[in-house]
């Protein structure tokens, strides 16, 4: 089979496609893209065995038809060196050789057989698939929202990612890592279906960078797995197994006290508070006042202290607490606008953290635990 594509689409694709391959797997065939060619339509496969990621790109001048693996990250590389122009592929069905030619230069390579590719299996499920579209970027902006809280702990493999509650009137996303928890409920989105999932951290990584410029989003879902289509993309994701605990039981219904701080203020004083925090405590002490924010830092086995003050409004009379400095700054990006709005209830409660202003149709609340203060 033979064809000719632009070396920049076909670098776009695989790029894409490469991310779902692991660095190290099991199956020395998944170091491999899965290619196929029907009619003018290149698909390129790639695989962890757990996640499976599909492109769809067209080509020109497109003669036979087949399919065979070929290395992924030395296609990947060269197609990245390469300039933007168009490229000749001519694969030998009998051999296997495949022939890179452009204007300045020639590659060869030698592919394998496409029958020791294995076929993506979805997990066996109950019940009948749920199916719903959605625009992307409202799923994206529920990902970007949570994805940071996920927890990292092999003992807590229910938590490595994200909770999804989709109702038929909205979808929520929970993550969590018992230090801070975020949840953000999206009414704009109107699935018509209920289920609920928990997406690992890498597949929701690849539709964060996958997806992003399409405009909507397929999406069919079974208890242990979904299928996401788009235009050029289908991705097919392994779901984790297990009950998700009740996230909503551990907010608090009862911080009255309410502070209001400029973001970009408060992120600024702490990260400059945070260097000289203790390393292995991460502690940054916070003073508030009706009118301002005492920040301070010290680290005794260095002699070294920080301190710093920032204006805001308090609707309490003064509370100390202390924060864990880098947790503090994770969600202080995260949320966006000009004004972050905190709800406290006393120095053992987690901080409610909102942003200022929101889109209509979404809440969104972060919750951090409260490190203990010993002497300010």
């Amino acid at each position: 089979m033979k064809f000719n594509v632009s070396s920049k689409t076909l670098y776009s694709a695989t790029s894409a496609v490469s991310k779902v391959i692991n660095s190290k797997n099991a199956l020395a065939i998944l170091d491999n893209f899965l290619l196929s060619l029907d009619g003018n339509i290149l698909t390129i496969t790639g695989s962890d065995a757990e996640n499976a990621l599909t492109a769809r790109i067209e080509v020109q001048d497109a003669h036979g038809g087949g399919r065979l693996c070929l290395g992924a990250r030395r296609l990947v590389e060269l197609l990245k060196e390469m300039p933007d122009q168009g490229v000749e592929v001519d694969i030998n069905d009998d051999t296997l050789e495949v022939q890179l030619t452009y204007s300045a230069g020639h590659y060869g390579f030698v592919g394998l057989p496409a029958d020791q590719y294995p076929e993506f299996l979805a997990p066996a499920s109950e019940g009948e698939p749920v199916e719903f579209e959605l625009p992307t970027e409202y799923f994206l902006k529920g990902l970007e929202n949570t994805m940071f809280a996920v927890s990292t702990d092999e003992y807590r493999a229910v938590m490595q990612g994200v909770f999804l509650d989709i109702k038929p009137e909205s979808i929520t996303y929970v993550a969590t890592d018992t230090r801070k928890l975020v949840r953000y409920i999206d009414h704009r989105t109107a699935p018509g279906v209920s289920a609920t999932c928990i997406v690992p951290t890498k597949p929701a990584t690849v539709i964060k960078n996958v997806f992003a410029k399409d405009p909507a989003l397929k999406i069919t879902m079974t208890s242990r797995s979904a299928r996401i289509e788009s235009e050029n993309y289908t991705f097919e994701c392994t779901f984790l197994n297990g009950n998700y605990p009740d996230y909503n039981r551990v907010i608090p219904r009862n911080n009255t006290l309410v502070l209001t701080v400029d973001r970009t203020a408060l992120i600024n004083a702490v990260r400059r508070v945070a260097i000289f925090v203790e390393v292995e405590g991460g502690l940054e002490k916070f003073r508030i006042t009706p009118e301002c924010i005492l920040l301070k830092s010290n680290d005794p086995a260095l002699c070294t202290s920080a301190r710093e003050q920032v204006p805001c409004s308090f609707t309490g009379s003064e509370l100390t607490i202390g924060f864990s400095a880098s947790f503090l700054l994770e969600i202080l990006n995260t949320l966006k606008g000009t004004e972050v709005i905190v709800n406290l209830g006393d120095a053992g409660r987690p901080g409610m953290f909102r942003p200022g202003e929101e889109p209509e149709g979404t809440e969104l609340v972060m919750l951090l635990m409260p490190m203990t203060v010993g002497e300010f």
